[in-house]
């Protein structure tokens, strides 16, 4: 994939968020934006030094999930994420960042070595869900995001995840156990696509905008549900707008978060975490 050298991109049909008017189903458009910035954009402009590691061990290196050792400023780190493309070449060859089992497999293994190393680790969540095909099904793909769901709740270092763009659904659970989880203001997180939800719920996916608004997708929505810890603004025209920027308010964040959770000890670390999940979903009678 050809670098992004962090000029501005003006052409964007949509505006920002700052709008009173701006529905759910305006940032989902956003978040899918073709120019948006992508796990490889903010790896040139954000992180250095980076090492990539290949392979899962058992079957094959799946290219929708890149990861290894890298650097933020003076932070070592092991830095996972989906890897989309910006064109359909890149795409079809990175299966619109759709991860299979062997993409969680060698997620987890990286993880692992972050913590035989004692590094943070980042990740960059930007999928709409974990590949469906038959051949992912045969090779264990529930399983996979499960097993890794689990041990990421036992991982004895600092875990940041950061959503970019889509949250789909396991395929973005896969990765994102983390102690904090951030995301940019344009971005979705939800466990089904908009278009799926109302294909299930009313039969008829021309519903999408409403079941957007229902499902509480957008980041504003799950910080006040506690699903997220931060959101970072993007320019008022959505992060494809400026990449420079966001970039650089990403990196202030991921900074500012590794070095907050790095003060804990270990068993402090594991206990929040296992809080701040066991804390999701609960809700009180009124009666």
């Amino acid at each position: 994939m050809t670098p992004v050298t962090g000029e501005k991109i003006l052409s964007n049909p949509i505006k920002g968020t700052d709008s009173k008017k701006t529905t759910a189903w305006d940032i989902v458009k956003i978040s899918r934006h073709p120019q948006r910035p992508v796990f490889q954009d903010y790896l040139s402009l954000v992180f250095t030094d980076f090492m990539e590691f290949h392979g899962d061990r058992y079957f094959a290196d799946d290219k929708a999930i890149v990861g290894g050792f890298a650097r933020i400023d003076e932070q070592k780190i092991m830095l996972i994420g989906h890897s989309k493309g910006k064109n359909t070449i890149e795409n079809i060859e990175q299966n619109f960042g759709m991860a299979k089992p062997e993409g969680y497999r060698k997620a987890l293994r990286l993880m692992k070595l972050a913590q035989r190393f004692n590094v943070p680790i980042v990740t960059i969540i930007d999928t709409p869900g974990a590949f469906p095909g038959l051949e992912a099904e045969e090779r264990g793909q529930a399983e996979s995001i499960a097993k890794n769901i689990t041990e990421m709740a036992n991982i004895e270092v600092p875990i940041v995840s950061l959503v970019i763009g889509e949250g789909g659904s396991g395929g973005a659970l896969g990765i994102g156990v983390g102690d904090k989880i951030l995301m940019l203001s344009n971005a979705i997180y939800s466990v089904i696509s908009p278009e799926g939800c109302a294909s299930i719920l009313w039969r008829d996916a021309s519903f999408a905008p409403d079941a957007a608004e229902a499902l509480n997708i957008t980041a504003q929505a799950l910080l006040r549900l506690d699903v997220i810890d931060e959101i970072i603004e993007e320019p008022s025209d959505g992060a494809h707008s400026d990449y420079n920027t966001i970039a650089a308010k990403v990196k202030d964040s991921l900074i500012k978060n590794i070095k907050d959770l790095l003060s804990n000890s270990t068993e402090e670390l594991l206990l929040k975490r296992f809080q701040k999940y066991s804390a999701m979903g609960k809700f009180e009678d009124s009666l």
